[in-house]
């Protein structure tokens, strides 16, 4: 019994090791990715945003919107990103940008940013991270779901929970 115990420890430690280290790695590539220059939030900080009616632009193309995305988020696409797609939007509203792990909502909330909106702010981790740590998403009919658009195979190592979609 103690020999089976010590064996379940073991590898839930191992597990944990794993799982951390994966997180790190994470982090890294993020760091490296992204270039920072727009203001950067984490997954909490962008829930208390989303409670106090921030606008939430999805910066993913239109097929990765319908998989799934924030719930009352709105498509602003990335692409075929366009300034009228926002242009009723307050430049002094609260913004969060975010797509599947950072990079293009970075991109699009640098436009935003040069166009005169006052407070932008990028999703770090996007919604991979989102998900990964188990907030709620929504599908086209705002319905709940667990299927996340992982954008590729080689992007959807990142995305740990929810059920990848590569269509």
């Amino acid at each position: 019994m103690k020999k089976k115990f010590l064996c379940i420890m073991f590898s839930m430690f191992a597990v944990i090791v794993m799982v951390e280290a994966q997180n790190k790695t994470f982090r890294v590539m993020l760091k490296t990715l992204l270039s920072h220059s727009v203001t950067e939030v984490n997954v909490a900080q962008a829930k208390a945003a989303q409670a106090k009616y921030a606008y939430l632009l999805d910066a993913r193309e239109q097929r990765e919107f319908e998989v799934s995305h924030l719930e009352n988020a709105r498509f602003v696409g990335y692409n075929d990103f366009s300034l009228d797609r926002v242009a009723d939007i307050p430049k002094d509203s609260a913004i969060v940008v975010y797509c599947s792990v950072g990079y293009r909502s970075e991109k699009v909330g640098e436009k935003l940013i040069a166009a005169g909106y006052n407070h932008v702010v990028n999703l770090y981790g996007g919604i991979f991270q989102w998900v990964n740590e188990d907030n709620p998403i929504v599908d086209v009919t705002n319905s709940p779901t667990q299927k996340v658009h992982a954008y590729s195979k080689s992007w959807g190592i990142w995305l740990k929970k929810g059920e990848k979609v590569y269509k």
